[in-house]
């Protein structure tokens, strides 16, 4: 059994399918999915979507991207939301200076009130993290988000930056980019990490493994990370699935397994 740890559910990629979604997920062996809020409007729509499915948990946050966003007032809606039975965690939050949408100052301080929230309610944090290693690790370890600890998504930093993280007390989020030809950095990340560090994530509806690879991505994907890093760890893919699901609900405080 897998456990999607980071999924878009609320975009609109998926208004029209998402029971067929769930239902092909739950075929291949997902026994979870964690749908992750971006803006105060989608992490209202993955609670929503989390409080109506069985098997999906939500996160709430104000990526970089709407820092902006980030007023006392917003800070009060997460405040509340977080506190839904099946919301796990706040986020995703971080820096994305990639694509700069918002300004790197605006950014980091949203990035540091949620960490602060998230300390003061004691939830994990999902950390977003573009072309901002550096600045990352620092606000982290300036926020003392150890304290909370969490998942750094979408992963896409050297080894010494995952050990770090990992002594911070966070998961390193392997993604559908493993599988593509040029991973070798990631891939060195999957194979030296502790096994119970790593969790996995499909990003739906982005970033789809090989072979769809172009496509709309979707949870039931996430068995062709799995797959992956399987093989390059040279282990059962059981053993695995089985150990990366234990992770990732002990970091989120999920139920134990049917």
């Amino acid at each position: 059994m897998f456990i999607d740890s980071h999924a878009h559910l609320d975009m609109p990629q998926f208004e029209d399918d998402l029971s067929d979604i769930l239902h092909r997920a739950r075929q291949h062996g997902v026994e979870a999915i964690i749908t992750v809020g971006t803006n105060l409007k989608q992490s209202q729509r993955a609670a929503e979507i989390a409080r109506a499915h069985r098997e999906v948990y939500a996160t709430v946050g104000i990526h970089p991207h709407d820092a902006s966003e980030c007023s006392p007032s917003a800070l009060d809606r997460l405040r509340k939301l977080a506190s839904r039975p099946k919301v796990v965690a706040l986020g995703e939050m971080g820096l994305d200076f990639y694509r700069n949408l918002s300004p790197p100052e605006v950014q980091a301080e949203a990035f540091r009130q949620q960490i602060r929230l998230a300390r003061d309610i004691a939830k994990p944090i999902v950390v977003h993290d573009r072309d901002a290693h550096r600045h990352v690790l620092q606000i982290l370890r300036e926020e003392r988000a150890e304290e909370v600890g969490g998942v750094l998504h979408c992963f896409s930093g050297d080894m010494p930056m995952a050990k770090q993280c990992v002594d911070m007390d966070f998961l390193i989020s392997i993604p559908g980019s493993i599988t593509f030809k040029n991973s070798a950095r990631l891939r060195n990340v999957a194979l030296q990490l502790p096994l119970d560090r790593l969790t996995i994530e499909t990003d739906s509806p982005f970033l789809a493994p090989i072979p769809f690879r172009g496509k709309r991505n979707e949870p039931s994907y996430i068995r062709y990370i799995a797959d992956r890093i399987a093989k390059i760890r040279k282990i059962p893919m059981e053993e695995l699935a089985e150990q990366l699901a234990r992770n990732t609900r002990q970091v989120f405080g999920l139920p134990s397994s049917r």
